[in-house]
């Protein structure tokens, strides 16, 4: 038994993730063990989905891993918890007419039933109709109930409740008024990270007003109720090929955005995770390969410039031939200087690139790169999926390092270009998944093997 509902919206916007960290509330209050699971390429929601179920968030992504391993992971994760899977976009927005790669092929797969979030500002008794077309659309999504967001008052939501009640055939399980003054933490088209929010305890006083709202009884047999699921075959043994290696990662309030999936499929193969911290920690420890994910330096650019020691210590290793790989906010780090509002903010100079950030998205959606040059974690012919979203732009630069991508779909560094190259260190703005991309895992155990071996040669 895997009790389980996705919660998804008539578009971007529409309130899911609200609903969401309520519905985990709720459930969390009543004794349960809860598992937050995000549709998607996402990290920021990730992150407060964790923060409010109190355990890892996973992703589950169509385009970025087979559908098997979407499966499997859901499977793999969720025994012994009710799982909360959040939607991105539109319940049936995906990448072409069919629908690839959308939270309805998510729920499909998983045979998840699904809470649909309608955010009714100036509509009423359309509403009804807008429910009758995402219930009727597809037959195999199972649309179980529905959450009113965003009503102006009591008349507002009788005349929907009413609506929905005469002409559908799902319930209404919650209606949330517009509270004002009040809302989620926003920043780049999105939740701002909890990492950098200082005010957690009044989103989870917003989280708490918008629980009321809700109808957990109808919410607890939508989960109660959760359809059979077949069970894949158990996956082969992992063979602990790591073990003895140490592989740093820089965490903290810089650098958040990381596939949790990631570090655990480095952890099964017997990896020790060495945490590093940006803006504290003055040399990089004993390890045997560096990996920076994502995240906003720009926000934080200040204190990162003045933590020179850091960088130059990081600058030291990578001529050194430490193994590092940087992920977006982590190539941004690596490069010469980074240009904000604020000013020109020297980085770590391993790239030549100086970057500019600028008010509107420079990159953003899914990609594919072909690996067509040599650098120290991808063979070359292998493809990557994965995906980028950036504020960030080269503007100038005095010679172009070696670059190891083709993008065939998305922007890259430069030049439809990404994956920068300095002897053992490798910088792209493309992210990847760890299920999806098996080949990062080989290639990081590979070069940290490398680079041991070469210290106690």
């Amino acid at each position: 038994m895997f009790p389980r509902v996705l919660i998804a919206g008539v578009r971007g916007g529409a309130g899911k993730t609200t609903v969401t960290l309520a519905v985990i509330s709720i459930l969390r209050k009543m004794g349960m063990k809860v598992l937050a699971f995000k549709k998607g390429p996402d990290y920021i929601d990730s992150g407060w989905l964790s923060l409010f179920s109190g355990n890892p968030c996973y992703n589950l992504d169509s385009f970025m891993m087979p559908k098997n391993k979407v499966i499997q992971s859901f499977i793999e994760r969720a025994k012994g918890y009710v799982s909360i899977i959040e939607g991105n976009r539109g319940l049936f927005d995906g990448l072409d007419a069919e629908g690839s790669v959308s939270s309805a092929e998510i729920a499909k797969l998983i045979k998840a039933p699904v809470i649909l979030v309608v955010d009714c500002t100036k509509i009423t008794r359309s509403v009804a109709a807008l429910v009758n077309g995402f219930t009727n659309f597809d037959r195999d999504v199972e649309i179980k109930g529905v959450v009113l967001n965003q009503l102006a008052n009591s008349r507002h939501e009788k005349i929907i409740r009413d609506s929905i009640e005469k002409y559908c055939s799902v319930e209404v399980v919650g209606a949330i008024p517009r509270f004002k003054g009040i809302k989620m933490p926003e920043r780049h088209m999105g939740l701002l990270p909890y990492q950098e929010h200082e005010m957690q305890q009044e989103a989870e006083e917003f989280i708490g007003k918008v629980s009321e709202h809700l109808d957990q009884n109808k919410i607890l047999e939508i989960l109660k109720n959760s359809p059979h699921i077949n069970i894949p075959k158990r996956a082969k043994k992992i063979i602990p090929i790591g073990e003895g290696l140490k592989i740093g990662v820089i965490r903290d309030r810089v650098f958040q955005f990381y596939y949790e999936e990631n570090l655990e499929e480095l952890k099964k193969h017997g990896v020790e995770i060495i945490l590093i911290n940006s803006l504290e920690d003055k040399t990089v420890p004993e390890i045997d390969a560096l990996y920076i994910g994502g995240g906003f330096p720009e926000t934080n650019v200040k204190d990162l410039s003045n933590n020179q020691e850091l960088m130059e210590d990081i600058k030291a290793n990578a001529d050194k031939g430490l193994p590092i790989y940087a992920e977006c906010g982590g190539l941004m780090y690596l490069c010469k200087s980074l240009v904000t509002d604020e000013g020109e903010f020297p980085m770590t100079g391993i790239f030549p690139f100086k970057l500019k950030m600028f008010k509107k998205p420079q990159a953003h959606g899914y990609v594919i790169a072909k690996i067509n040059g040599n650098n120290p974690f991808y063979e070359r012919g292998v493809e990557l999926k994965g995906h980028e979203f950036h504020y960030s732009k080269v503007i100038e630069y005095e010679s172009l390092p070696p670059m190891s991508f083709q993008m065939i779909r998305g922007e890259g560094i430069i030049e439809n270009l990404d994956g920068a190259v300095y002897q053992n260190t490798l910088g792209t703005y493309v992210h990847i998944h760890a299920l999806g991309t098996e080949e990062w895992v080989k290639g990081m155990l590979k070069k940290a093997r490398e680079y041991k071996e070469s210290k106690n040669g």
